[in-house]
């Protein structure tokens, strides 16, 4: 299997990003992202009583309160996914998929194999859709970012245009999912890609996707003018 040293060569910020640790305050910040998400996932399915729920609302609402007294971005480091990151170590913390100091994502975990981009991850009942089984709007978002990954080490990243899935079998919750994908071909400015999922040895999806190159200089600005506007 290919130990990766050639995309430490071509891509060497993101092979990095994806191999960093983080330490300081962004240790702290995965650390309370993580703990929010074991609350996300215990809430969804908890039978606590109700002044137990209330407390802890409360408290929530209060830190809530404590984290709006700081400072906060108003331009992003980067952007929150992979196909167009501009800080590659910036949407690892905080895209909605694999962003480790983000909550709400599972989070799935990339490596790099060769020209392959794998993914590993666990969704739980808070990504429920049929009882026992991912939501398909996750498998989706899940494809999408994988393949962004994967376009993106063309050097010429781009948004998606097209995203087709085919759901073979029901994808279970609590099973860790494997997801590969790859770069197809590239004609002009539109980048082909192609993705799967498994569990153990069971098909339960395939993705294809075509990314179109942009003028990230144009995304920068529209960003900040977005900022501006808040």
């Amino acid at each position: 299997m290919d130990d990766g040293s050639q995309n430490d060569a071509k891509y060497p910020d993101w092979v990095t990003a994806l191999r960093r640790d983080a330490t300081g305050a962004w240790a702290e910040r995965r650390r309370l992202g993580q703990a929010m998400r074991t609350v996300i996932d215990r809430l969804v399915t908890s039978d606590a009583p109700e002044e137990e729920l209330r407390r802890a609302a409360e408290a929530l609402e209060r830190y809530a309160e404590r984290l709006a007294q700081h400072p906060h971005r108003l331009v992003p480091a980067g952007f929150a996914e992979t196909a167009n990151a501009g800080d590659v170590n910036a949407f690892f913390d905080y895209s909605p998929l694999i962003g480790a100091s983000n909550p709400i994502a599972p989070p799935v975990v990339l490596h790099v194999e060769g020209d392959v981009v794998r993914g590993i991850v666990t969704f739980g009942a808070a990504y429920e859709g049929p009882p026992g089984h991912v939501h398909g709007g996750l498998i989706a978002a899940t494809f999408d970012e994988v393949l962004g990954f994967a376009q993106s080490m063309t050097g010429h990243p781009g948004m998606t245009g097209t995203l087709t899935i085919r759901y073979r079998k029901p994808t279970p919750l609590y099973r860790e999912l494997t997801l590969e994908g790859r770069v197809v071909r590239v004609e002009g400015r539109k980048i082909m890609t192609e993705g799967r999922m498994v569990v153990g040895d069971t098909l339960t999806a395939e993705a294809e996707a075509t990314f179109i190159t942009v003028d990230f200089a144009k995304m920068h600005a529209l960003a900040r003018a977005t900022r501006r506007q808040e």
